[in-house]
C-alpha cells in the first residue's frame, strides 16, 4: 500500500500541472482576443492575421503534446511560455506596423 505522503505528492503534481495548463490556455485566449481586435480595427491585414493564427495553432499543438501525459513539466512550461512571449511580440509588432486594410 502506498503511503499517504506519496499519494498527496502525486496529487499535488497533477494539480500543479493542471493549473499550469489553465494559465497557458488563458493566455492563448487573451492573445486570440488581441488578434481579433487587430482585425476589427483594421490594424491587421488578412495575411498578417493568418500568420498570427498559425502561430497560435503551433502553441496549441505544443500545449496538447505537453499535456498528453497529464502534466506539463517545467521544461515544457518554459517552452510554451517562450512561444507565447514570441507570439505576443509578433502581435504587437504587426498591429503597430502602420499597415492595415
Amino acid at each position: 500500500m502506498k503511503s499517504p505522503i506519496v499519494i498527496l505528492a502525486a496529487g499535488a503534481l497533477l494539480i500543479a500541472g493542471a493549473a499550469q495548463a489553465g494559465v497557458i490556455q488563458d493566455r492563448m485566449e487573451r492573445q486570440g482576443t488581441r488578434i481579433d481586435q487587430g482585425v476589427a480595427s483594421g490594424a491587421l491585414t488578412p495575411h498578417e492575421t493568418a500568420r498570427l493564427d498559425r502561430e497560435q495553432d503551433v502553441i496549441a499543438r505544443t500545449r496538447a503534446r505537453a499535456l498528453s501525459d497529464g502534466v506539463i513539466n517545467p521544461g515544457e512550461a518554459r517552452r510554451i511560455t517562450w512561444e507565447q512571449d514570441r507570439a505576443s511580440r509578433d502581435i504587437h509588432r504587426l498591429k503597430h506596423n502602420g499597415r492595415g486594410w
